[in-house]
């Protein structure tokens, strides 16, 4: 089983929309590259906005 790790050590982004930082989470495992906001509200507005 993999040692469990501090919020600190996971790496993070900016958001694209609000600019507020965020943190890696498990859902995003897969796809961490390629998520670029913070939450279902600024995805919704960076669609709006395109």
């Amino acid at each position: 089983m993999p040692r469990m790790r501090k919020k600190a050590e996971l790496p993070g982004k900016t958001c694209a929309v609000c600019g507020r930082p965020f943190t890696w989470r498990k859902k995003w495992a897969r796809d961490w590259e390629n998520v670029k906001t913070c939450s279902d509200r600024c995805r919704a507005q960076l669609k709006k906005a395109k």
